[in-house]
């Protein structure tokens, strides 16, 4: 915890991201409910880019739009995500895109289907040293 309203989480490889949960205009790092939506996105759009060239298509750009619809109440989830796929490529078609983004983000997508798991917690203080 860097201040209230203010983490970082650190992975096994000391990769850090900073969070924050300020509102809009004190925003300067990503909420926890915006990394779940750019875990999503970038979980999908490895597989779908890596599999467009195994295919041996060019790619000169590709960007992914991400929007989630959220709960009213507490707690605030998403009801629904929508992943946009845009592909820039003189060589692939819309069907075999349309299929790629599919297995992505029904099959391979380790993210897409974390959001379907079972999901259990522990608790534990522990006293300063």
């Amino acid at each position: 915890m860097k201040a209230d309203l203010e983490y970082e989480a650190r992975n096994a490889q000391g990769n850090l991201v900073n969070i924050d949960m300020y509102d809009p205009e004190h925003k300067h790092a990503q909420s926890p409910m915006d990394l779940l939506l750019s875990a999503l996105g970038g979980c999908a759009s490895v597989d779908a880019v890596l599999m467009m060239k195994k295919k041996r298509r060019d790619i000169v750009d590709f960007f992914l739009e991400v929007e989630g619809t959220r709960n009213d109440g507490v707690p605030a989830f998403y009801t629904d995500i929508e992943l946009k796929f845009i592909l820039v490529s003189p060589n692939a078609t819309e069907e075999e895109f349309a299929k790629v983004v599919a297995l992505s983000v029904e099959k391979y997508c380790s993210v897409a289907s974390s959001l379907k798991s079972t999901i259990t917690f522990k608790s534990e203080v522990r006293k300063p040293e």
